[in-house]
């Protein structure tokens, strides 16, 4: 049987022959097994004496010239798909969340290029195996490229926002490897060309940047531009309505009206709130000497900054205080809260006005999400809540709530450590016995932060927009009573 003779070309940059037979490529080895596989195909026996010229013609060695270095090649490609498939995995555990979850549209897209990145590295991993094998796809290498680059664009987006606070999160022994991989993995590329066989090298390298600039867009969109461009607004108001006398007992009912409603164009949850209504007394100074307490006044020692020149020694006691809404609650733009109580005062009581307070602490709800154990009260006397008990001797009656926040941008969330809302609420209803923390630790008692929680404090407001909310009504205890026919 007459057939063209079998052509072993010269082995090439890689050290891989191809074979030819009548002048048309019919296959490719690495070694002398692997020509055995490609004669196999062709009808050549098995035991075929490859050293016969009648049969076989070598180029550029013979059959012992066998330059491919099987084990450097294998383990580039274990190093290249580990690589990629480990990014892979980190873009799609990163974007996830915020493809299904996220509360604004940015934050939907940036999860959703996240989770597409993590597919095209994916099919990368798989093109590895062709690009180090024999290249039977001319785009192999251009997609390895685009891969690459991804992991290299995204883990230095990460590390970036790590190295803005530096705090450790166990992310970060994943992606720091990857980085370094990234750089490994571009130099190997750029050596290999990689990006021959690319039709259009200028449109893929014009699609890679716009995909990058997209992905950059979104996701300062998400965390920087939106929540300046749409604040917290929340309407408060509290409101006396007519009194009345008890028909038998000699006290006043004083009907009092506490409301609450988001204005603004972002639902917010509340982390903190509370009401008060004080009865205030003072002492009154016919010697116009009341001006002179001021310096104790305005550091709080006789209830809060009032000041009057004919008064002075002003104190309130509490005659009826509670939380209002509930933290871990939330309202969503539009929506309104409205709470009606009935106050009873003594028409025999010593005071002078009736004040009643609301206080509201709001953190947006699409800027972070907090955990649902929020919701749970923890009592600072009760000896059994362990870390949130506070001894009667160290500080006075509060309630707790605390739990994790997490930013809506799963990319923070993995570059930080764990935030907590710690909700606070004394039992005496004061302004400053209703406050909120965000911090980056569980303190065991919010009553005692340092300067440096505070300062963090400050900055988590910042960053999860946090907002607080206050209103007042006065209205003098004569005049209650005189509405009432006391």
């Amino acid at each position: 049987m007459n057939r063209p003779k079998v052509v072993v070309q010269p082995p090439d940059a890689r050290g891989l022959r191809e074979v030819t037979m009548g002048g048309e490529a019919v296959g490719s080895a690495w070694s002398l097994p692997g020509l055995r596989k490609v004669l196999g195909r062709l009808g050549y026996p098995q035991d075929l004496d490859v050293d016969d010229r009648s049969s076989i013609c070598w180029l550029g060695g013979g059959s012992g010239t066998w330059p491919d270095r099987t084990w450097k090649r294998r383990t580039t490609i274990v190093f290249m798909m580990a690589g990629l498939l480990g990014s892979m995995a980190l873009l799609v555990v990163v974007g996830s969340p915020d493809f299904v979850g996220a509360l604004t549209f940015a934050g939907r897209v940036t999860g959703l290029l996240f989770v597409l990145a993590g597919v095209v590295q994916g099919v990368a991993a798989v093109a590895v195996l062709d690009y180090w094998g024999k290249r039977h796809l001319k785009l192999s290498g251009a997609v390895i490229l685009l891969g690459t680059l991804i992991a290299l664009g995204s883990d230095s987006l990460l590390l970036y926002l790590w190295l803005q606070e530096t705090e450790f999160t166990p992310y970060v022994l994943i992606y720091l490897p990857l980085w370094l991989w990234s750089l490994w993995a571009i130099q190997m590329l750029t050596r290999e060309k990689a990006w021959t066989g690319v039709p259009y090298p200028k449109q893929f390298a014009a699609g890679v940047t716009a995909t990058a600039l997209l992905a950059t867009f979104n996701l300062a969109y998400s965390t920087m531009y939106q929540p300046s461009s749409a604040p917290v607004l929340f309407d408060l108001k509290v409101k006396f309505g007519t009194p009345r006398m008890d028909p038998v007992r000699p006290v006043i009912h004083v009907p009092v009206t506490f409301e609450a409603r988001n204005s603004g164009k972002v639902p917010a949850y509340v982390i903190s709130d509370g009401y008060g209504v004080y009865g205030v007394a003072v002492k009154y100074a016919s010697d116009e000497s009341g001006l002179l307490e001021w310096r104790e006044a305005v550091k709080g020692k006789s209830g809060g900054s009032d000041v009057g020149r004919f008064v002075k020694s002003p104190t309130r006691s509490t005659i009826s205080a509670a939380r209002f809404y509930g933290p871990g609650n939330w309202l969503e733009p539009g929506e309104g809260y409205t709470r009606e109580r009935v106050i009873q005062i003594p028409k025999s009581a010593g005071y002078d006005t009736i004040e009643a307070y609301l206080k509201m602490t709001l953190m947006r709800k699409d800027r972070g999400r907090i955990d649902d154990e929020f919701s749970v009260k923890h009592y600072s006397w009760d000896t059994k809540e362990g870390p949130f008990y506070c001894p009667p001797e160290a500080c006075y009656d509060h309630i707790l709530n605390r739990g994790r926040v997490r930013h809506n941008n799963n990319i923070i969330n993995v570059t930080r450590r764990p935030r907590y809302v710690t909700s606070y609420y004394g039992l005496t209803g004061s302004p400053t016995d209703i406050e909120a923390y965000i911090l980056s630790h569980a303190p065991k008692s919010v009553l005692y932060l340092g300067k440096e929680a505070e300062d963090e404090d400050r900055r988590e407001r910042k960053r999860y927009g946090v907002a607080v909310a206050e209103a007042m009504a006065v209205v003098p205890f004569a005049e209650l009573s005189s509405q009432a026919g006391t």
